[in-house]
């Protein structure tokens, strides 16, 4: 059988323009051409057809029957047409939006995002600070990226950094007073920051995990502040209020600028880690795989 020519488009455009107004002088005004080219253009829709679309009268034309029809469909046919496109439009403007924790978005996000943004002035990024399951058809999501150990159902996941823990504390604890931080065992003479995100999570190491693994198991872990969040018992830290765990990516900043400093070189290792989290089936962003691929290179040099 030999295959149906294509509708012509531009035929098929004007005639609804036309049908619309009820006149090819309007429709022509619409389109930004003549009402001559109008009329030609439905002529060769209705030849292409083998049928009239229009009953042409003395003062303008009437719709027959079969015009009416194709009518009412190019017209449902076009409106969503351009809602698509505004659509398409709207995905292309916004931003990507990142999910990360606090602590994260703050300490290593943060400091690098100016790269990317260099290397991709086209990407706008809004970062949205969120600890909890990343639900990515609730909140519009593009990647996030979370800390924990790697099991979330349904959602690709990929590994982008080790969180390896070791005691940190500013530097006045290890360069004065008669009880500055020189082994483990002086840590009885410092408060201990405690981060209680870190309690009753297998694998996660505390305060006692790691006294024990330093041979210090008597000194007192109860005695110290607890803070809901690794971030505020950094912050902690930072300002002199004692010694805090820190979790390796998440003090690599305030490392190199001197707000903290590490007492002691053992670190633990770590159950935890954070992951890049997205949907397999995730709405086209086209910064988001951009976005991705500078995560692994900055986890990489970092």
């Amino acid at each position: 059988m030999k295959p149906r020519p294509p509708a012509p488009l531009k035929a098929l455009r004007a005639f609804e323009a036309a049908a619309r107004h009820r006149s090819l002088q309007a429709a022509a005004a619409e389109l930004f051409v003549t009402p001559a080219a109008v009329s030609h253009q439905v002529k060769r829709l209705e030849e292409h057809l083998g049928t009239a679309l229009f009953h042409r009268r003395h003062r303008g034309v009437e719709l027959s029957e079969a015009g009416a029809r194709l009518a009412t469909s190019l017209t449902t046919l076009f409106t969503e047409l351009e809602l698509a496109v505004d659509r398409a439009r709207a995905e292309g403007d916004r931003p990507l939006r990142v999910s990360t924790l606090e602590s994260l978005a703050a300490k290593w996000l943060a400091p690098r995002l100016h790269r990317f943004q260099h290397d991709h002035p086209e990407c706008r990024v809004r970062v949205e600070t969120d600890d909890g399951p990343a639900d990515f058809h609730r909140d519009g999501v593009d990647v996030a990226i979370r800390y924990g150990p790697g099991a979330y159902d349904g959602l690709q996941v990929e590994r982008l950094m080790d969180a390896p823990v070791f005691p940190v504390c500013a530097r006045a604890r290890v360069e004065a007073g008669p009880h500055r931080l020189r082994r483990p065992a002086d840590l009885r003479h410092h408060p201990l920051l405690h981060d209680e995100s870190a309690a009753g999570r297998p694998g996660v190491p505390d305060w006692q995990a790691w006294l024990e693994a330093s041979g210090e198991a008597g000194v007192d872990t109860r005695q110290g502040t607890v803070f809901d969040s690794i971030y505020l018992a950094q912050e902690a830290a930072a300002a002199g209020q004692g010694v805090a765990l820190g979790v390796g990516p998440l003090v690599t900043h305030d490392l190199r600028a001197g707000r903290l400093v590490r007492p002691f070189p053992l670190a633990l290792a770590n159950a935890y880690a954070f992951w890049i989290v997205r949907q397999p089936q995730a709405r086209p962003h086209p910064c988001a795989d951009a976005f991705c691929a500078w995560l692994r290179v900055e986890a990489g040099a970092g």
